[in-house]
């Protein structure tokens, strides 16, 4: 099983630190506490990480542009802003990991689709503040550095970053067989992205009356994972592989959608000049994650009537016996986005989605209360 990673871990373009590390000339400061170990295994493991580093060097430049100004393999990556582009710019950051989702791919063996979850992820939480993504870091840490899994981790990342326009400027790949199995690995991601501050989005032009506008999801995309595993594969005791007709799918192709990146809805709404703010529903669902962009004073109301959860989420529901409560906390329940829409912009507003083949649904609207910050009738 995935487990936690250090929140202390360096980021180099692209450092790497194994569990011979004196051997490989990178110091680890983990090994000063641990028994030394042979020179045959810090032969194997140096030479590993020579080949997972030069697969990720040939991958990596695939998402380079005229910005990216360094090579992987330095000390730091290095990317000029575009000032004429972004006059007046403010930076946005975004970092995450992709949980229990992890667990399900290490088991299946869909090691480049985990990659592509994580810089999606990232791109909507940087998308949703009105931001162009310009470049991503990566955390890589495994038990037993295997080149062929590195190299499919690192592939998902490379397509995922060139589909949203940013560069894989660099990372860390890391051995550490002390915190983790011989086949788990962690993967965590850092996204840096750029806006015009008078264009930023922070939700304080929102106002009573607004309509919220809800985007499909694909699934779980990488919340609530913990919880569905559970019911799905124990509760239940469904097999990854099985085809269950509550979901319509098999176990592992319902569980392992990808997590949809927004960020071409999201441009073609600002360029409209037709939203007041974005809300990413990831994890807490549409009950903690609408609230954050509401000003003070002003509340979501959501008509349950508005969509038909997809039937994973319902299955789900029935599985566990979980009440209203739980489900819109732990699953985004159908809806990835939220797009908060003044009421006279609404008809422009969809019809730009329609034009680009994406559906909507009219979620409800903004109301003027202080608690709860949303409600569903």
């Amino acid at each position: 099983m995935a487990k936690p990673i250090s929140q202390n871990a360096a980021l180099t373009p692209r450092e790497s630190t194994v569990a011979a590390s004196q051997a490989s000339g990178h110091h680890t400061a983990h090994q000063e506490a641990r028994a030394p170990r042979s020179d045959d295994h810090a032969i194997v493991s140096t030479d590993r990480h020579i080949l997972s580093n030069e697969r990720i060097k040939g991958l990596a430049r695939r998402t380079f542009n005229k910005q990216v100004l360094s090579e992987i393999g330095g000390f730091a990556g290095l990317f000029a802003l575009d000032a004429t582009r972004f006059p007046d710019p403010v930076l946005v950051a975004s970092s995450d990991g992709v949980g229990s989702k992890l667990e399900l791919a290490i088991q299946l063996g869909l090691h480049a689709s985990i990659g592509s979850d994580l810089v999606n992820h990232c791109v909507n939480d940087v998308a949703v503040q009105g931001a162009t993504p310009l470049f991503f870091l990566d955390y890589f840490a495994a038990g037993y550095l295997d080149p062929d899994i590195v190299q499919q981790v690192i592939s998902g990342l490379v397509d995922a970053c060139k589909a949203n326009g940013c560069a894989l400027l660099g990372g860390e790949t890391a051995e550490t067989p002390w915190l983790y199995g011989h086949s788990d690995y962690e993967l965590a991601g850092f996204l840096t992205g750029v806006v015009s501050r008078p264009r930023l989005l922070t939700g304080e032009a929102i106002r009573e009356g607004d309509y919220l506008l809800g985007l499909p999801s694909n699934g779980l995309h990488t919340t609530g994972y913990s919880l569905a595993l559970k019911l799905l594969l124990e509760t239940a005791g469904y097999r990854p592989e099985q085809y269950v007709n509550e979901l319509g799918d098999k176990v592992s192709a319902a569980l392992m959608r990808p997590h949809r990146s927004y960020l071409s809805p999201i441009r073609k709404l600002i360029q409209a000049e037709v939203v007041t703010g974005f809300s990413h529903i990831t994890g807490g669902g549409l009950t903690e994650n609408l609230p954050r962009i509401l000003p003070r004073g002003l509340a979501a109301q959501v008509d349950l009537s508005a969509w038909d959860p997809p039937q994973l989420f319902t299955h789900l529901q029935s599985l566990g016996d979980l009440d209203h409560d739980e489900m819109f906390r732990t699953f985004n329940m159908g809806i990835g986005l939220v797009a908060v829409i003044p009421a006279d912009l609404l008809k422009k507003a969809r019809l730009t989605l329609t034009r680009m083949n994406e559906r909507s649904i009219i979620l409800g609207r903004v109301i003027r209360k202080s608690v709860p910050r949303i409600t569903y009738s």
